[in-house]
């Protein structure tokens, strides 16, 4: 008879520990490589190098339904909203318009999520964060009603679009303390912000049912961020 054989440590511990480690080290990395682009002198080539970072960690992070990419945002009746860095949209049921590198058009029915990338965190920047997330939610969006075997099912109300801000860094001294919360909070309806993530080690969201704060671990806020996130544009579901 073969004796069972007793594992000799936890591996569910060791798994844990794993991921803890790896989603670590990809914090440092992107970190890393913001912080490379402060040897570009052009403020404007600067800031697009690191959209393309935060976009490329979006891209990693989020299944495939969903596309990633800086663009504008338009409505059915030619409204469009500020230059967006990152969108996040459906591009499964809504194509994007004038499609490409540099000029790209999506229909306001079709975005999950808008962010501003910016060097750091603080009521300069939360407030213009706040300005461009008004420029798409105040868009107009349409619904249609969905045809099945049975006939159709009613028009689906429009999700919230989510907004927030990505940076390198936090500039208050106690983090996203008390000055971070007076200034988040004096951003409301159109204007506020859903989340935050900064790579040097701070992540905020306001996902709870009552719009209280919840703020990840400054070792793991990469990884708190992205699945809150993820979590969050789960319930949106599909697009109307």
């Amino acid at each position: 008879m073969i004796a069972a054989i007793e594992p000799t440590q936890n591996t569910d511990d060791e798994g844990v520990i794993f991921l803890q480690q790896a989603f670590s080290s990809e914090q440092t990395c992107l970190e890393a490589n913001l912080r490379s682009s402060n040897r570009i002198r052009h403020q404007g080539d600067k800031g697009e190098v690191n959209e393309e970072f935060f976009i490329e960690f979006l891209r990693r992070y989020l299944p495939n339904r969903y596309t990633v990419a800086k663009a504008m945002v338009i409505d059915s009746r030619g409204n469009t909203s500020d230059s967006i860095d990152v969108v996040v949209f459906d591009r499964q049921y809504t194509p994007t318009l004038l499609d490409s590198e540099k000029h790209r058009y999506v229909p306001a029915e079709s975005v999950y999520a808008v962010f501003e990338c910016k060097p750091t965190i603080n009521k300069t920047y939360l407030t213009y964060a706040g300005d461009k997330a008004a420029s798409v939610r105040r868009l107009h969006r349409t619904s249609i009603p969905i045809a099945h075997a049975g006939g159709f099912f009613p028009a689906k109300k429009p999700h919230d679009i989510i907004a927030g801000i990505l940076a390198i860094d936090v500039e208050w001294a106690d983090g996203l303390g008390a000055s971070f919360r007076e200034n988040h909070s004096s951003l409301t309806g159109e204007f506020a912000l859903d989340c935050g993530f900064s790579a040097s080690g701070a992540c905020f969201d306001a996902f709870n049912e009552d719009g209280s704060l919840t703020f990840g671990p400054a070792e793991n806020s990469l990884a708190y961020f992205a699945f809150r996130l993820l979590s969050r544009l789960q319930a949106c579901a599909t697009v109307p």
